[in-house]
């Protein structure tokens, strides 16, 4: 019984507003699967399409298979932002409109597994930040950089890592700006929504005559599109935890038969295929690793975190991005590269949980 007291409560946020819900619901079941629960009570917290925050209460099943909205297990909830109270706050009565009891629900830290906007980019972070309430990841400003491509290459470039040559343009300017970059650049090229996630508006162009397209296509998902130098080579990553002393996993490798790591080839792997550790020497692994690192210092990046690069036929190693709250199911990257590493997935979670509330305690 004092074992069950002492567990800390744990507000696992899943869900929300991106155009990545559907994988914030696999990674969400997959930790809550796996947090020791010797040690952590997880909390779930789901958000809607709509943005509608409920506690909920039912089997994790139901959050993978996107199925536990709207049932007797929600109940709405909001945060406490009182600072120091560290609590959600359950609204009794059966709409957030007619309320008729406020319930806290203390907690002691929160994991958000939200991927993309408004989740991964520092709002969730700076709302829990003015509460007083710790929160596994990385903090408000390293998440914007890291979410916002064009300055996070500004500054990984800073750091003497070397960045794909890019033109970043805003809507409403004269899109024959854009056409003269792209021209100086050269294609191939990519043309990319300056914050998304998950490959959501990437468009590789071949030629001229698709960059209107493409840009129409990023501009679907953000007002500021990248034109950015195709980097000739494969993509590798490194899982990094920690703040002071860093954890760096195995690194990863991604194969590709054509074309690019777009949204369906992350999350269904039907022409590519996924290496770890990477096919590379152990002096390239070497350098990739300390690469990454540099990476993830210089975007102030802190807990974990997954740094994406690219391995040039060269044995160059040129920045693509930071993933401030990667893929977190059991066959996804970070998971996997720690485990290359000998460390299991629930081991991922407990130190990850272990830093934030040592740090914040």
């Amino acid at each position: 019984m004092r074992q069950e007291f002492m567990r800390k409560k744990i507000a696992v946020l899943f869900g929300g507003c991106s155009p990545e819900y559907g994988v914030s619901l696999q990674s969400a079941a997959a930790v809550i699967d796996h947090m020791d629960r010797r040690r952590y009570e997880p909390v779930p917290i789901g958000i809607t399409h709509t943005g509608d925050w409920f506690y909920y209460a039912g089997e994790t099943e139901k959050i993978a298979d996107d199925s536990w909205c709207g049932s007797e297990d929600c109940t709405p909830v909001t945060i406490s932002l009182r600072c120091g109270e560290s609590s959600l706050l359950l609204l009794r009565g059966g709409s957030t409109k007619y309320i008729e009891t406020v319930e806290p629900l203390e907690i002691d830290a929160v994991f958000p597994i939200l991927h993309g906007k408004n989740g991964e980019d520092g709002t969730v972070q700076g709302m829990f930040e003015l509460a007083g309430i710790p929160v596994a990841g990385c903090s408000v400003l390293s998440s914007a950089l890291c979410m916002d491509k064009d300055r996070a290459h500004r500054l990984a470039k800073e750091a003497g890592v070397r960045v794909p040559v890019s033109y970043v343009h805003r809507r409403g300017e004269d899109a024959a700006m854009a056409f003269r970059e792209a021209d100086r650049i050269g294609y191939p090229l990519f043309v990319k929504p300056v914050k998304a996630g998950s490959s959501y508006g990437i468009t590789r162009v071949s030629e001229k005559s698709e960059l209107g397209f493409a840009m129409e296509l990023a501009f679907a998902y953000d007002d500021r599109i990248i034109v950015e130098e195709c980097i000739f080579g494969f993509e590798v990553g490194c899982a990094v935890m920690g703040t002071e002393k860093l954890t760096v996993g195995e690194v990863d490798e991604i194969e590709l038969a054509e074309g690019f790591f777009d949204f369906t080839e992350k999350y269904t792997l039907k022409t590519s295929a996924i290496h770890v550790p990477a096919r590379v020497p152990g002096e390239v692994s070497d350098r990739i690793r300390e690469t990454a690192k540099t990476i993830y210092r210089a975007l102030d990046c802190k807990n974990f975190a997954r740094v994406d690069m690219f391995l040039t036929k060269e044995q160059e190693i040129v920045f693509n991005e930071v993933n401030t709250i990667p893929g977190f199911t059991a066959h996804s990257r970070f998971p996997n590269m720690m485990r290359a590493a000998g460390i299991s997935f629930e081991e991922v979670i407990s130190r990850i949980l272990e830093e934030v509330l040592s740090v914040e305690g």
